[in-house]
């Protein structure tokens, strides 16, 4: 199956039709820059660009940077407050007239990586954990996602611990990997106070880098990098597309 799937962000937004069936891009990724102000609007006008670009007539998966629940914001993350209850897939399907399955976007990475990575398979509670500007959360428990798992707005000294274990934070304070990796140590401490997760998958650009701070992390918990990198947020929406279809049959 062939859905075209979308990954909105802050900064940009990316479209790649995905062949779910070789787990692969067909063709290159397209980029646009995220409108200032990105509101409901101004993105429904670049996901119909996106499309355009591809002259897409089927099925789009979208993941989405805040809470979704049944398709609606519930939240707007670092998107514009207009988005606030917006049903999304409903503004996405009447803007270009195509069935639209909209996702948390670290829902959507994480939902790649159970299916398509290292997580394939696994059982128990799987926590896929994704570092970068913020530290977006998927988790899992016997291979069943349970959505909108926001572990990075965890609070931490009056903030979310995002903002201090996320790369942006290691960037920011002008941290080592191995300096970084003791705030990461600890929000992996939080987490298992939470949940006692039985396997953590770490994605996001901090992966790339796992060896210079693996011998850091004091965590009982086995953890490895994940496979999909920069793939995930496409792929991962365009499967939760494909479920949402196969649910209605």
């Amino acid at each position: 199956m062939q859905i075209l799937g979308i990954d909105i962000g802050g900064t940009g937004i990316k479209g790649a039709p995905v062949d779910l069936i070789k787990e692969d891009y067909i063709g290159e990724r397209y980029r646009i820059p995220t409108p200032q102000p990105a509101t409901p609007e101004v993105v429904a006008n670049c996901v119909q660009e996106l499309v355009d670009h591809f002259n897409w007539k089927g099925p789009i998966g979208v993941g989405f940077p805040t809470v979704i629940v049944n398709g609606k914001a519930k939240a707007y993350g670092n998107m514009h407050k207009s988005w606030l209850n917006v049903q999304v897939d409903e503004l996405f399907q009447e803007k270009t007239g195509l069935p639209c399955t909209v996702i948390n976007d670290a829902d959507a990475a994480a939902l790649a990586e159970m299916r398509f990575g290292i997580g394939r398979g696994k059982k128990g509670m799987v926590v896929v954990i994704t570092v970068g500007t913020g530290i977006g959360s998927g988790l899992f428990y016997n291979g069943h996602l349970i959505p909108n798992f926001e572990l990075g707005r965890i609070e931490y000294k009056k903030k979310p611990i995002e903002h201090y274990a996320a790369n942006s934070a290691r960037k920011r304070d002008g941290l080592s990997y191995e300096e970084w990796a003791k705030r990461f140590d600890f929000f992996l401490k939080q987490v298992e106070l939470l949940c006692t997760p039985d396997y953590y998958i770490i994605g996001g650009g901090i992966s790339k880098h796992i060896d210079q701070y693996r011998h850091v992390l004091t965590t009982k918990v086995p953890f490895n990098a994940a496979q999909t990198k920069n793939h995930a947020g496409l792929i991962g929406a365009a499967f939760a597309a494909m479920e949402a279809l196969q649910e209605k049959l």
